[in-house]
């Protein structure tokens, strides 16, 4: 056992006026614990937020094949397609992935607290744990690490840490190349609609824009700079506010594909024509590109192979190997569809 797990072993033992054996058999489900012992110690190991490691029990043995998959809210086009990666991925090494849900900062009534859920997965012999879209606040990365549960991040909103892999998209390159295909065309009116400008692939992705918009001497209004949520209610609001603007963007640069395509309904509510009017490239290459009218220019993400990649790092972490880099990018690529197109006249 890991000198700290022992110290804090000893403590509870210490304040519950136990040995440290008997906090032992608390944790490994011995019976031969008085129930007034046993419900003292319990609580003491909550407060101490210490999460029991069991993957020696039966349960353990009959699980350990199993990855838990972890989202925050609602499934989307892009956690889809992550979903699908995970599990082709498993399905192809034998690896089963259980899918669950978890409030992103909040807790709902009723949902366990980090320390708990950690110590519900250990105790479920969870293999390891894919995290899809975390920003970290909540603490259920902390106390996966404290649990000793091998953990990857897909798409981390805040920036990698060290102690927990994670696996990510060149999304200042992305920005960059959609903004640089919307000047090309030979656009100068460049609007951008982000979204959570605290995420680390957001600002990526803006910064990309605007180093874009900089190496062609296009200066950016502040009014043609957006920042809301990745949601299709969001373009459609930011999207309108852009359009209804004195001097409108000829071009809009969305940061996901739900925001691109609430653009394009904001540009349909106000009778302007995309591509004739007004051109707009998305982010992620979603099943939603290619069913919009017209279907979307977007920067593919390679969300698929993002899912199968994560799989693959969770299965080396738990067996223990070392890995080259915490922290993995795949390439981006612009894909040109019929929403963009050169403007009709030069501003």
């Amino acid at each position: 056992m890991q000198e700290g797990r022992t110290t804090t072993l000893a403590r509870v033992a210490a304040s519950a006026g136990v040995s440290v054996a008997t906090v032992s058999k608390v944790l490994n489900g011995r019976s031969d614990v008085g129930p007034e012992t046993r419900a003292r110690v319990e609580s003491l190991l909550a407060a101490h937020d210490y999460v029991a490691r069991r993957a020696e029990s039966p349960e353990a043995e009959t699980t350990q094949h199993t990855v838990e998959l972890v989202f925050h809210g609602p499934l989307t086009a892009y956690t889809t397609a992550i979903l699908e990666g995970v599990v082709e991925s498993g399905g192809e090494r034998g690896i089963a992935v259980s899918v669950s849900v978890r409030p992103r900062r909040q807790p709902s009534p009723g949902a366990l607290r980090p320390a708990a859920w950690a110590r519900e997965l250990a105790d479920r012999g969870r293999r390891a744990v894919i995290d899809v879209v975390d920003d970290g606040q909540h603490g259920d990365l902390g106390a996966l690490v404290r649990a000793g549960v091998p953990l990857v991040v897909i798409d981390p909103l805040s920036p990698p840490r060290k102690e927990v892999a994670s696996v990510g998209t060149t999304n200042f390159s992305g920005g960059l190349a959609a903004t640089q295909h919307l000047i090309e065309l030979g656009h100068r009116r460049v609007g951008y609609i982000g979204c959570d400008p605290s995420a680390a692939f957001s600002q990526a992705r803006t910064h990309g824009f605007r180093a874009a918009c900089e190496a062609a001497g296009i200066e950016v209004p502040e009014a043609y700079v957006r920042l809301g949520t990745y949601e299709y209610a969001a373009g459609v609001a930011a999207g309108g506010v852009l359009l209804d603007l004195e001097v409108p963007p000829t071009g809009v640069f969305a940061a996901t594909d739900e925001i691109a395509a609430g653009v394009l309904e904001a540009a349909r509510r106000r009778g302007i024509r995309v591509p004739e009017d007004l051109s707009v490239v998305g982010f992620d290459d979603t099943a939603v590109a290619g069913v919009l009218s017209p279907p979307l220019t977007t920067v593919r993400q390679p969300l698929r192979e993002m899912g199968r990649m994560a799989l693959v790092t969770a299965m080396r972490l738990a067996a223990r190997e070392q890995l080259e880099s915490h922290h993995v990018e795949l390439a981006t690529e612009l894909v040109v569809r019929a929403s963009t197109a050169p403007p009709r006249t030069t501003a």
